[in-house]
């Protein structure tokens, strides 16, 4: 029997202590290398998961900085690239133990998540490539992978099993990738179901991609192992030649993009062009006009036609529509214009004339217009209109709208137009304007209207006419919310009989 004795005792404190530290050291020792070999396994994945996380990102940012160039297929690559390179990467991450808890809790639901909408988003990013009915079949794949996927979901969060629909999913995936595959393939197909502006570096690609994945898909579930990595190379063979195609549509967007741009520009110089380049400067008249059109080009005009010292025609016309097409309408209103320069003192002739000139010519977009003829010599104006919102008449202390209207511009062949005749008198003001002065609306949805325009003309009264056209201008941009544009053209033309 041994006797431990109070000396001896440190000795085997000591001794004890020795053995626990080796014990720590050997345990230590087994889980670094267990780290280790866990390292060694996952490095293909976490390089290869950072690459392709890294991918979606710098897509995404590249689609936000060209949304002009229609990018989406960016978007939708990138989304790709990012879930495809998220899983083995938190995978790996979260076996080395480098994952907060939160996150090691939270992995298997955007795994599974992951796993049903890759597909989806694949589809997505090919669907921006199609056209016709291979579009709608894209859309089909859409929808059902959708579907799989929320099922595939909820069996995952009320049963725990997040492989139960899996097989549906990349069944699914294979033949949706075998039909592009044939299309991408068959020139003639080609041609008539995709987008693309060279074919061969997508065929490629999709070669590739198309062996790798239908045996990934199929062998899997079958209970054969596959390497990861030939997946890897696979996908990212198909997504450098998808980054290949993208980008050259986006650099024709752009091209396209750009000449329509110096089109517009063009455009907008020759539409500068026919209209007034001054005001008319007549004896007992002050003419003055505000022009804003609610894109490069626009649809509103209007001209005058001075007779002589004394008498003058002011056209006002609003083209239906925006953009160029009604900008041509407007400058066929321009040539229009000078044939009916030798009526120009019978606004009936006026309007007539121009309905001749139109019918026929344009059945998308119609014209309104108005004609105010003035003869300060023999104190008298002649009015007449196409539809056109009413005159406005403003005396001292009060305001008269005069409506005289026929049928718009270019619909009938031989329609009745109305003259109003009118004595003037020094103190006179006649305002002609486009309905883009009074259907901008407020944050409620209420129009600025012929009631809110008749006040400012009414409190602008003893004006100049310049001041008068800032007033409704300024009034007209307060009215709308501060985030609304300008919703139409608008055209003031305001005449002072001195």
């Amino acid at each position: 029997m041994i006797q431990v004795t109070w000396r001896s005792r440190p000795h085997l404190v000591w001794a004890a202590t020795s053995i626990l530290i080796s014990l720590r050291c050997l345990e230590g020792a087994h889980l670094q290398d267990h780290a280790l070999a866990i390292l060694r396994d996952s490095v293909a994945d976490i390089i290869s998961g950072t690459v392709f996380l890294f991918i979606g990102f710098l897509a995404c940012g590249i689609a936000a900085m060209r949304r002009r160039s229609g990018a989406h297929i960016l978007i939708w690559l990138g989304l790709w690239s990012a879930m495809d390179g998220f899983r083995p990467l938190a995978h790996s991450l979260d076996a080395l133990g480098l994952v907060p808890n939160w996150f090691h809790v939270s992995l298997p639901y955007l795994d599974t998540v992951a796993a049903y909408l890759i597909m989806v988003v694949g589809s997505r990013a090919f669907l921006e490539l199609t056209t016709g009915k291979m579009r709608f079949f894209m859309r089909a794949v859409i929808f059902v992978g959708l579907a799989i996927a929320l099922a595939g979901i909820g069996f995952f969060i009320f049963t725990g099993s997040n492989d139960k629909l899996m097989l549906y999913n990349n069944l699914l995936a294979a033949c949706s990738l075998l039909v592009l595959v044939t299309v991408v393939v068959v020139p003639s197909l080609a041609r008539k179901y995709l987008v693309l502006p060279d074919r061969r570096v997508l065929l490629v690609g999709m070669l590739i991609f198309a062996v790798q994945a239908v045996y990934t898909n199929l062998a899997r579930p079958l209970g054969h192992q596959t390497s990861e990595i030939w997946g890897s190379l696979g996908f990212a063979v198909l997504l450098f030649c998808l980054w290949y195609v993208a980008l050259q549509i986006i650099s024709m967007n752009e091209r396209r993009l750009l000449s329509m741009e110096k089109e517009l520009a063009i455009a907008r110089e020759i539409q500068k062009s026919i209209l007034p380049s001054s005001n008319p400067e007549l004896k007992n008249l002050r003419i003055t006009a505000a022009y804003r059109p609610m894109t490069a080009v626009a649809g509103d005009f209007y001209e005058f036609i001075p007779i002589d010292q004394h008498r003058v025609g002011v056209f006002i016309a609003d083209v239906a529509g925006h953009g160029v097409p009604a900008a041509l309408i407007a400058a066929m209103l321009k040539v229009a214009i000078q044939s009916v320069v030798p009526s120009a003192h019978d606004p009936r002739e006026v309007l007539a004339g121009l309905n001749r000139t139109l019918y026929g010519q344009s059945r998308d977009h119609f014209v309104t217009a108005a004609y105010l003829f003035i003869d300060t010599q023999n104190c008298k104006a002649l009015y007449s209109a196409a539809g056109h919102p009413p005159l406005l008449l403003s005396r001292p202390g009060r305001l008269q709208r005069i409506e005289s209207n026929g049928l718009v511009l270019g619909v009938a062949p031989e329609p009745h137009y109305p003259v109003h005749d009118m004595q003037i008198t020094a103190g006179d003001r006649f305002l002609l304007y486009t309905d883009g002065v009074i259907e901008p609306e407020n944050a409620k949805g209420e129009a600025f209207g012929d009631t809110k325009l008749e006040q400012v003309v009414l409190e602008a009264q003893m004006r100049p006419p310049s001041e008068l056209l800032d007033r409704l201008l300024t009034a007209i941009r307060s009215w709308q919310p501060a985030s609304t544009t300008q919703q139409d053209d608008i055209t003031l033309v305001v005449t002072d009989v001195c």
